[in-house]
């Protein structure tokens, strides 16, 4: 008999260890507690438009990549998945001329230069930057005294990759953000690169971003987040795996230190191993003695939440003259909470025929920053709906103020909070990722606890800051580790 595997969690991480263990062998039972299996890879639709939820560009998109050979493993891309890539990649208003920043990073070398011939070594120098790290893809590594069907290598191209960004992240580790930008004349790439930045990280996060989209990866697989997941879902179900929607795992079952089953309401699964697949911060109630480990607690005590407030709107007017992702800044600043936003930054699905019905426009802010308590206390006293009506009501008029012909167009406008995200999601916080602090390194949690036999931990908290390309890479792993306590052969992708 197959032996039995029950994974916690049907989001990216869930499914791809769901996929991943059956293909090694193993009898596999997902259990979500959402209607829908996907997670934070989510959308909605709303009033005949469609808005997306977790996905905006994806790392292994590109054929070219190694990542993508996994998404291909696990059934999210195909030869049928057209991609697309829309340039330019981000377009800053400055008082109505466009500051942009193209995926090919030549593009945006010579459209800055064109802008301000002044700033023409530090715009050389930024796109330096970025052709340095543009190689550096994420590593597809396997554990050590595994069985596998193929060997993992690291090519060296990838090493000398590392090491420039190492080297990068050592010059720019004590320049602040406000340091760097102040060697830029031109006022509208100022603005931009602040707006595409934050204080806390530097603008370090941008260079890499933009190396990942100047290689030609971080493309937009066509339909986004719902087809997706769909196609893991479908595959997972093809091998002969059992997903269990509107299913919250309730408890597991550990036997002297060895896990016998898991609860999901008053049904017992038995089971040899059990991977917890849902939000690493927040799995404790599933154990009646909570897991103790120095991983654990480094964990807790250095996450911070990556979260936003997602307003969404659907709109009776083509805006498909605007940039896919386009950014404004406010002459009057949106506070919510403790936050207060000085740009508003929109996706714009105007060009999307998945996303706007014809002739409309799908239009989704970002408003991030932790306002979790700030929206629990609003639920608590009864304002929820309201603060949520309002916070639409300042983002409609702020891109009133920009987009003129939005004025009373207006036919759809919907909140998504961190407590929607918590609700649908069981995220910690309705935290979508960890944040990344100075000083903090992007390394990888194990994935078991000794003492703890037959439990493994998945998810994108098992290296920060996460991500889609994470939580699909924590489910690998996790079942690596299955596969190397069982003496299983691990079926790796072709």
């Amino acid at each position: 008999m197959k032996r039995k595997v029950v994974v916690i969690g049907g989001g990216i991480a869930g499914l791809s260890a769901g996929i991943y263990a059956q293909k090694c062998g193993f009898d596999v039972t997902i259990l979500e507690s959402h209607s829908l299996a996907g997670g934070n890879c989510t959308s909605w639709k709303r009033g005949g438009y469609l808005f997306e939820g977790g996905m905006h560009w994806l790392s292994g998109s590109a054929p070219q990549e190694k990542l993508n050979s996994l998404w291909r493993h696990v059934g999210a891309l195909n030869d049928n998945v057209a991609i697309h890539y829309p340039e330019p990649f981000i377009e800053y208003d400055d008082n109505g001329t466009p500051v942009r920043f193209y995926r090919n990073v030549d593009a945006t070398e010579q459209h800055m230069l064109a802008l301000s011939p002044a700033d023409a070594k530090e715009i050389r120098r930024l796109c330096n930057h970025i052709r340095k790290v543009k190689n550096l893809a994420i590593p597809i590594t396997n554990l050590r005294g595994l069985k596998t069907t193929k060997k993992n290598r690291l090519p060296l191209s990838l090493l000398s990759s590392a090491l420039s960004a190492l080297l990068l992240i050592r010059s720019f580790s004590k320049i602040s953000r406000e340091q760097y930008l102040s060697r830029f004349h031109h006022a509208g790439i100022r603005e931009m690169l602040r707006a595409c930045t934050s204080e806390s990280n530097g603008v370090l996060p941008l260079f890499f971003t933009m190396g990942t989209l100047a290689r030609g990866d971080g493309g937009f697989p066509e339909g986004g987040s719902l087809p997706f997941v769909q196609r893991m879902a479908k595959t997972f179900a093809s091998l002969g795996g059992q997903l269990l929607l509107n299913t919250r795992a309730e408890r597991v079952l550990v036997k002297n230190g060895q896990a016998t089953g898991v609860m999901a309401g008053d049904k017992q699964l038995d089971t040899n191993a059990v991977i917890v697949a849902s939000d690493t911060m927040a799995m404790e109630h599933l154990f009646d003695i909570p897991p103790q480990a120095a991983w654990l607690e480094e964990m807790r005590a250095k996450t911070q939440p990556t979260m936003a407030t997602l307003v969404c709107l659907g709109m009776g007017v083509s805006l498909k003259k605007y940039n896919n992702y386009i950014i404004f800044k406010l002459k009057t600043p949106i506070k919510l909470a403790e936050q207060t936003y000085e740009y508003l930054r929109a996706n714009n699905y105007a060009a999307d025929a998945v996303y706007s019905p014809k002739g409309k426009t799908a239009m989704t802010f970002q408003l991030g920053g932790d306002t979790y308590a700030f929206w629990k206390k609003a639920k608590e006293e009864g304002r929820y709906e309201e603060e949520k009506q309002k916070i639409a009501h300042e983002v409609v008029a702020a891109l009133t103020t920009h987009i003129p012909e939005v004025e009373g167009r207006v036919e759809v406008s919907n909140v998504a909070t961190p407590l929607t995200y918590e609700r649908y999601c069981a995220n910690w916080k309705g935290s979508w990722m960890t944040e990344m602090t100075p000083g903090m390194k992007m390394k990888s949690y194990p994935a078991v606890i000794k003492g703890l036999e037959g439990v493994y931990f998945a998810g994108h908290r098992m290296v920060p800051p996460g991500g889609l390309p994470i939580a699909l890479l924590s489910g690998r792993t996790a079942v690596q580790y299955l596969c190397r306590d069982r003496g299983t052969l691990f079926v790796c992708e072709e």
